[in-house]
């Protein structure tokens, strides 16, 4: 087996290290994105009056998987990531904190109602995954 110097081994390792992919949580135009629809679907399934916009999630998420794919994600990369407990449980987290820095506990459900119709009247990333019923 032949010993590389150490200046060789410096450069594999930094090329190395520059073509590594970051973690598909790490990609925020794909996690942030991800991030507004689930809030969306909480939020549509804590408030009665307010429908999630399921077809445009979907068509979203097949979007946000050919962009994954064009990062040079495989499809077996972007399945775990999606199906992954660990990035449910930190999505949960996350929705939970940012929910209760806008005021909307569980404690008090009609806040979720509140808060998404504000959001669809703003039109915002998440309101763009809502509608009133």
């Amino acid at each position: 087996m032949k010993r590389l110097t150490p200046m060789a081994l410096i450069l594999t390792i930094a090329a190395s290290t520059a073509w590594a992919k970051p973690l598909l949580r790490e990609v925020s135009e794909i996690d942030d994105q991800i991030f507004w629809g689930v809030l969306a679907y909480e939020i549509s399934e804590q408030c009665d009056s307010i429908d999630a916009r399921s077809m445009k999630a979907v068509g979203d998420l097949w979007s946000l998987a050919n962009k994954a794919r064009s990062l040079g994600y495989s499809r077996d990369e972007i399945k775990t990531y999606i199906r992954s407990d660990e990035e449910k449980a930190r999505m949960r987290k996350r929705g939970e904190a940012f929910l209760a820095s806008k005021g909307v506990t569980y404690e008090t459900p009609e806040t979720f109602c509140t808060f998404g119709h504000a959001e669809i009247e703003r039109n915002s990333a998440i309101g763009a995954y809502l509608r009133a019923k």
